[in-house]
């Protein structure tokens, strides 16, 4: 009934229109015929029959000949069948026509709007009566043409679809155009739209192209309003239906069931399999009762595989998986007339700073200590003796089945050097031994394979003070050793170098007597004193007050100069010196004979003056000569004692004006 109404009001409007247009004709000829005529002909025009019967005033009265009644029923079905349209709007119209390039619509208005066939290629079934969406772009443009677009329309209708997708979190169906980096290009209604790579799917996806031509569904993630830019995901749909799936499975799990699963991600530490919307981790230690470097070494990628459930977490939910555990572990099997001491055979699998791993079958491996490869006492670096599959014989040192442990030695394999070492090397004895490393207190040297002796640092020299022993050697050097302990249950030797040597002290005591005097390089300066290589190659201390020179200089480092010996032990094998003890005595001395001197000369002339006083009474005038010679004779003596302190004087004065330099 509906339709009838508007098809009776449509017919009404175009009549009125038809007879509006047939008005407008006939005005439009007329006043084309009035502009070609002037005022006289029109006057006198046969068309004007009678100027009297013309109302001029025509313009001002109703034309056309309707009454109110149909202008008020003309109005009514105008403003019925044509409606108000605004530039940028949505609107709905009919398919009224159509032809190779274009679609024409009837959207209400005053004029149908046409819009290009080429917009509606996604609708291949179109015809005439279909009633679609467009988007006004103009009223009317240069042409006097109405211009629609249904691309617009549509993509502006997809914009708001999917805003409102995103505000109440629903689903929206989109196609996948094609492949971009990382990830993949959606068209949604017009709309492109970003999958991530990431987000297509909770397993990591290799291979993108095969979703590229596929509609899908897909949940709007993120929208950039500025940029028009919309992020969209398929992973989260998965995931909520996973989630239900989850608790339903970790509900059901028990320890010791046995699922099937398929490898989902391979990691350095172990294999994610999943259990059918749930993931389980499967650790590296739990792949293969043998040693392995990676997973990838025993699975692959979206293989199937059996797995037992070892634990769980329900709150973290959380799953740890084993596979060697539905195999029998390889200790069971292994043979049972091995034990302690028995010679087993196998393949190193790993090599560590500590030691290696012989494998003696797949799944039993023994550890061989870096101390049970050799019998020699300084330890050496495993990298040494073995590699990685290296296949080697060994000796079973300890076997625990029980806890599934078992230790190894190579070095058995030789008979131990230790056995009879005190008859091959007897104290007193001298051998040639290789320096192999070095300690603060002495030096480990090696007389041969796996027999090592210490040579303490005060066993190295009997003249030299040895503060270190990189002083004395180094390593790799060789040295010739006395034997001076042998303990072979502990496996020690204690060695000496010095001991080649007669003790040169016995000797030196005779040599370097308190109060001698020897010539000697200082070799070293320190805080306390310098080190004085004397005779012999001994060596001497001199503390720093004792290096003083003669010019009130200290000594420095390569000086040769005099020292005496001002203390000598045999015992502690030291010997003290000084250079200050031999000008400072020399001085001393000069100081004792100018005493003596003058104590001689005072007393002489005191014996002289008393023996004057003793013949004054029994002077005479032949007396008095005697005297005056006398007199004569002291002051002469006087004047020369007074000269040569004097001299002396002058000696002092200019020796201390000479400089250091030229005084040495």
């Amino acid at each position: 009934m509906a339709k009838k109404q508007i098809t009776d009001q449509e017919l009404l409007a175009s009549q009125a229109n038809a007879e509006f247009v047939n008005r407008n004709t006939e005005e439009t000829v007329i006043e084309s015929e009035a502009d070609s005529l002037s005022l006289d002909e029109i006057k006198s025009n046969s068309i004007i029959h009678n100027s009297n019967d013309f109302d001029w005033d025509m313009d001002n009265k109703k034309l056309g000949g309707y009454s109110d009644a149909e202008r008020a029923k003309l109005e009514v079905l105008y403003t019925t069948t044509l409606s108000s349209i605004n530039k940028g709007e949505i609107i709905s119209g009919t398919v009224v026509s159509m032809n190779t390039k274009d679609v024409v619509l009837n959207i209400g208005f005053k004029s149908d709007g046409m819009v290009p066939l080429s917009e509606f290629r996604d609708t291949p079934g179109l015809k005439l009566g279909d009633v679609v969406e467009v988007f006004v772009e103009d009223q009317e443009d240069k042409n006097g043409q109405l211009i629609l677009s249904r691309k617009r329309a549509k993509t502006q209708r997809s914009w708001d679809n999917i805003n409102t997708a995103l505000e109440k979190d629903a689903i929206i169906n989109g196609f996948v155009k094609s492949r971009t980096k990382g990830g993949l290009i959606v068209d949604i209604d017009g709309v492109e739209a970003f999958l991530p790579g990431s987000q297509i799917d909770i397993k990591p996806i290799r291979d993108y192209d095969i979703y590229v031509g596929k509609t899908m569904e897909f949940k709007v993630v993120k929208i950039n309003q500025e940029f028009r830019n919309v992020v969209v995901s398929h992973k989260v749909l998965i995931e909520d239906d996973l989630e239900s799936q989850k608790f339903d499975i970790i509900s059901k799990l028990e320890k010791g069931q046995v699922l099937e699963g398929t490898v989902k991600n391979i990691t350095a530490f172990g294999v994610f399999i999943d259990l059918g919307g749930v993931d389980g981790l499967l650790h590296i230690t739990d792949i293969s009762w043998g040693r392995i470097e990676h997973p990838e070494e025993v699975l692959k990628l979206d293989e199937k595989i059996n797995v037992v459930v070892l634990d769980f977490d329900d709150e973290k939910k959380r799953i740890a998986l084993g596979l060697k555990q539905l195999t029998p572990h390889p200790w069971e099997s292994l043979d049972t007339k091995i034990e302690i001491g028995s010679k087993v055979k196998g393949k190193i699998v790993t090599v560590a700073d500590y030691g290696a791993f012989l494998e003696i079958i797949p799944g039993v491996e023994g550890l061989i200590h870096v101390s049970e490869m050799s019998w020699s006492q300084h330890l050496r670096s495993p990298q040494e003796f073995m590699k990685v599959s290296d296949e080697m014989e060994a000796v079973i040192l300890t076997l625990d089945r029980e806890e599934r442990k078992m230790s190894l030695g190579i070095k058995q394999l030789t008979p131990d050097p230790w056995v009879g070492v005190s008859d091959r090397y007897p104290v007193g004895s001298k051998q040639n031994a290789v320096v192999k490393n070095m300690t603060n207190f002495g030096v480990f040297v090696e007389i041969e394979e796996g027999i090592d002796g210490l040579i303490h640092i005060s066993d190295l020299s009997w003249s030299k003070k040895v503060n270190h022993p990189h002083e004395f050697t180094k390593v790799g050097d060789k040295l010739a050793v006395v034997v001076l302990e042998v303990n072979a249950e502990e496996r020690k030797l204690s060695l000496g170098h010095k001991q080649l040597e007669e003790n040169p002290w016995e000797t030196f005591e005779t040599i370097f007597t308190l109060d001698s005097i020897h010539q000697g390089t200082i070799v070293k300066v320190t805080d306390k004193g310098a080190v004085i290589t004397l005779p012999y190659g001994v060596e001497g201390f001199a503390p720093t007050k004792h290096l003083m020179k003669e010019d009130g200089k200290m000594a420095t480092n390569e000086e040769v100069l005099d020292f005496k010996i001002i203390e000598f032990s045999k015992d502690a094998k030291r010997i003290v010196v000084s250079h200050a003890k031999l000008h400072e005595e020399a001085k001393a001395e000069a100081r004792a004979e100018e005493t003596d001197k003058k104590k001689k000369e005072a007393k002489a002339a005191s014996t002289a003056v008393k023996k004057v006083k003793d013949s004054v009474e029994k002077t005479t005038l032949g007396d008095l000569g005697v005297l005056a010679n006398l007199k004569s004779s002291l002051e002469t003596s006087e004047k020369g004692t007074k000269a040569k302190k004097e001299a002396a004087s002058a000696a002092t004065e200019t020796a201390a004006d000479v400089p250091a330099d030229a005084a040495e």
